[in-house]
């Protein structure tokens, strides 16, 4: 690699650190030459193009519906073109995802559901990330087409064939959404109470809307086609609704398409029934919100879907929806209904009433579960109390919750100086919750290690606080002992691993002290665990940025914030560009301008690498075929890591990449780090050599000329080999410099040579005297944009073409 910081994908493993620095908002400044620095312009916070986009097309849809009902256009045309934006604009963005292949989790590294879990976490830990299979996303766009298409031949269709185009349009689209919803990624087995109380919400909710589309019905004989598709309609909207509130907080992708496609379904019904009754034109425009607004949330949840689900922080999904929607719903309507009619008939009677038993049975089930689940925790708590409550008073171990933190922020309050360690439990084996047999253990041995006159809590399930009046270098032994003896086998015969944060509480505010605990113990637990770690104020800002990063990677492919720079590559004889690197580049709206060495450790931790990865080919496949066009014959150096490159479908990949944009396979090169090929060795050379099968050609890259090095070189089906340019200089016994040695061996091998890293003239004329045919680096050129290095190449009529 050429530049200062790891620039491509092979650099995640090598050059990752336990946590990345804190990197303030920047901007990488990518000339090609010193004296041509442009900075890259950062966006504005908060900046979302397809915010804005949402925004102009429900602006230009409020337009059209108005136009409609002033009679500026016809009202049928003003709801087809409403209907007609969103839809396109969901539609394109559900193309996209389509288009897009997702990536697997993989079997070897599940994705971390909290911030702090190490790199190459044990499997079986629950997995955040699950990506949107190209099938649903089809589906899904096939539903949002079919709805839009519905509306927008309406104006074109003689009044007496509009009712059968809007039930074929209703019958098309809701089996389409079906498909697709009961596909969506992250389902998970209810239980049977679960199920029960599910059951109840819908017949609540269904019946109250049956019961409000009964009532809000023209007085009058109700024609059959109406009739079918109220109820119908009302089941339908009932049973998304209820699934995407339950689902609304750990799954808020899929819940945001279930509530579009209640929207899509609930307007398309209402159209029906509009028809069914012969309902004057401008009737018709009640329709043009929910159509849009269904498809944009369709896309918009499937976006998110996609790009992994983040569950919404909090506690269990709050009930008040299912309970009071009913009710509500029901009111409304009968207050409506005596409002203008005045009276009921026998059967709005029956149906009215019929609202109240399920909401009485969703009571119970309600009152059954908070009881069952109050005596699970009595008992959990009951089996610690009586281990070390009774008969140490010292020991603050109430019941798990707002009562816990309390009691230790008193002990905070009322210490004159000291350490508080935060303890962390896992299982070796998994990384899940440890049982309750454990943790009664776990206090045993907590207590035992403590002093009389500390503090003990429990915080959590699996989090113990421990309140000390020792100084420094006291505080951080106990914390040792406490490592080595919880670390220790337990009779279940499982080990747990375990995680110790510490931090001084002289002259610190309570909850200060606390936070400060917690962060070290993530620390603790980043680095590996079965450590003990303490907070200083530097921790805390790289845990900050950490987490911020963590926050916004998952879906900035879909969102368009990833780029590629490109840096040229020069034959040393007479300085022609011969290639360039494609290095990465993450234009965050939020953090600006994110380089490789703080963007792929994150990426690796949430399983986004390959993801990453399958965007860079992509993108510099394209950018290299329109260099082609231009008439130049260049190279494309692409990075990636050994993981990448185990992958079976790699090899596919680049031969798609290269069929996809017309490019001849030895124009791309694809490079692995050297330091990071040990450990897969078999596999990498397997994956390199199956691209060379296809006439792509292989480098390795930051080759450090050592004797493992050289063994390993001859093993690899190579066709370049790209040193430092630490090579170049004298040996430290004033032997020749090692590029000669690297030089010679490189020819020996049919290798060519890429000297990268130059940073002055002396260098240059080291490696070319020692034979190397290409350099680069910033004295050559440094990274740019596409447009400012073919801008650059125009420099070079002589370059090839």
């Amino acid at each position: 690699m050429a530049e200062p910081v790891p620039s491509g994908l092979d650099h995640a493993r090598r050059h990752r650190p336990p946590l990345t620095p804190h990197v303030r908002n920047r901007t990488a400044p990518c000339p090609l030459t010193k004296a041509s620095a442009v900075p890259v312009t950062r966006p504005a916070a908060g900046h979302r193009r397809p915010a804005l986009a949402d925004l102009v097309v429900s602006l230009a849809g409020a337009l059209f519906v108005l136009a409609g009902a002033t009679g500026l256009v016809p009202a049928l045309s003003g709801v087809a073109l409403a209907v007609a934006g969103g839809c396109t604009l969901a539609c394109v963005r559900l193309a996209r995802l389509a288009g897009t292949p997702p990536a697997p989790a993989g079997p070897d590294r599940p994705v971390s559901p909290d911030p702090a879990r190490p790199a190459g976490a044990p499997p079986g830990r629950q997995a955040r990330r699950v990506a949107l299979s190209r099938r649903v996303a089809a589906t899904l766009n096939a539903a949002v087409l079919a709805a839009g298409l519905t509306v927008a031949v309406l104006p074109l269709t003689d009044a007496a064939h509009r009712l059968p185009v809007a039930l074929a349009g209703l019958a098309v689209t809701a089996p389409l959404y079906a498909m697709a919803l009961l596909r969506l990624p992250g389902r998970s087995r209810l239980s049977h109470a679960e199920r029960l109380r599910r059951a109840a919400d819908v017949v609540g909710l269904g019946v109250s809307l049956v019961f409000a589309g009964w009532v809000l019905l023209p007085p009058g004989e109700v024609p059959s086609v109406a009739r079918t598709a109220s109820v119908a309609g009302a089941t339908g909207l009932a049973v998304l609704l209820v699934a995407a509130l339950a689902e609304w907080r750990r799954r808020p992708g899929a819940a945001r398409c279930l509530a579009g496609a209640a929207a899509t379904l609930a307007g398309l019904a209402l159209l029906v029934v509009l028809l069914a009754y012969h309902a004057p034109d401008r009737a018709v425009l009640a329709v043009a919100p929910l159509l849009p607004v269904g498809a944009l949330l369709t896309a918009g949840g499937a976006r998110r879907s996609a790009a992994g689900e983040r569950p919404r922080p909090g506690g269990l999904p709050v009930a008040w929806p299912e309970l009071t929607a009913p009710a509500g719903i029901a009111a409304l309507a009968a207050g409506h209904h005596l409002w203008t009619v005045g009276e009921f008939t026998g059967t709005a009677i029956a149906l009215g009433l019929a609202v109240i038993p399920p909401m009485v049975l969703r009571e119970l089930l309600a009152a059954a579960d908070q009881r069952r689940r109050v005596a699970r925790l009595a008992a959990r708590e009951a089996r610690l109390r009586d281990l070390v409550g009774d008969d140490q008073p010292a020991v603050a171990t109430p019941a798990v919750g707002p009562v816990d933190r309390a009691g230790l922020l008193r002990g905070l309050a009322g210490s004159k100086g000291g350490a508080l360690l935060v303890v962390d439990l896992h299982r070796a084996v998994d990384g899940g919750a440890v049982d309750l047999p454990v943790l009664v253990e776990v206090a045993r041995r907590i207590r035992a290690g403590c002093g009389r006159g500390d503090l003990v809590a429990r915080l959590a399930d699996h989090e113990f606080a421990v309140l000390t009046d020792v100084g420094p270098v006291l505080a951080y032994a106990l914390g040792t002992r406490l490592l080595a003896a919880l670390v220790e086998p337990y009779p279940q015969a499982i080990r747990i691993q375990v995680s110790v944060g510490l931090a001084e509480t002289t002259g610190g505010d309570p909850e200060d002290v606390l936070r400060q605990a917690d962060l070290a113990r993530r620390r603790a637990v980043q680095l590996g665990r079965d450590r003990v770690e303490w907070y200083d104020a530097y921790l805390e800002e790289q845990l900050v940025r950490r987490l911020d990063l963590e926050r916004e990677l998952p879906g900035a492919v879909a969102r368009g914030e990833l780029d590629l720079v490109f840096q040229p590559v020069l034959a040393l004889a007479d300085r022609q560009p011969v290639g360039t690197e494609a290095l990465l580049r993450w234009r965050s709206p939020v953090l600006g301008t994110v380089l490789p060495d703080e963007l792929l450790p994150v990426a690796a931790d949430l399983d986004l690498v390959g993801e990453v990865g399958r965007w860079v080919l992509d993108r510099a496949s394209r950018q290299l075929a329109a260099w082609s066009d231009g008439g130049r014959e260049l190279w494309m150096a692409v990075n990636v890591t050994p993981r990448e490159l185990a992958a079976p479908d790699i090899v596919a990949r680049a031969a798609t990449a290269l069929a996809a944009y017309g490019v001849p396979p030895e124009r791309l090169v694809v490079e692995v780090a050297e330091p990071a090929v040990g450990a897969e060795l078999s596999t990498v050379v397997a994956r390199l050599a199956g691209l060379r099968s296809l006439g792509v050609r292989t480098a390795l890259d930051d080759f450090r000329a050592e004797h493992a090095s050289l063994t390993q070189l001859r093993r690899l089906p190579l066709d370049l080999l790209k040193v430092g340019p630490h090579l170049v200089g004298p040996a430290a016994d004033g032997q020749r410099p090692l590029i000669d040695v690297v030089a010679s061996l490189s020819a020996r091998l049919g290798l060519e040579v890429v000297v990268e890293g130059l940073e002055s003239e002396a260098q240059v004329a080291g490696a070319r005297r020692a034979g190397c045919r290409y350099g680069q680096g910033f004295v050559l050129a440094r990274p740019a944009t596409a447009e400012r290095v073919e801008a650059w190449f125009e420099e070079f009529p002589s370059a090839p073409r």
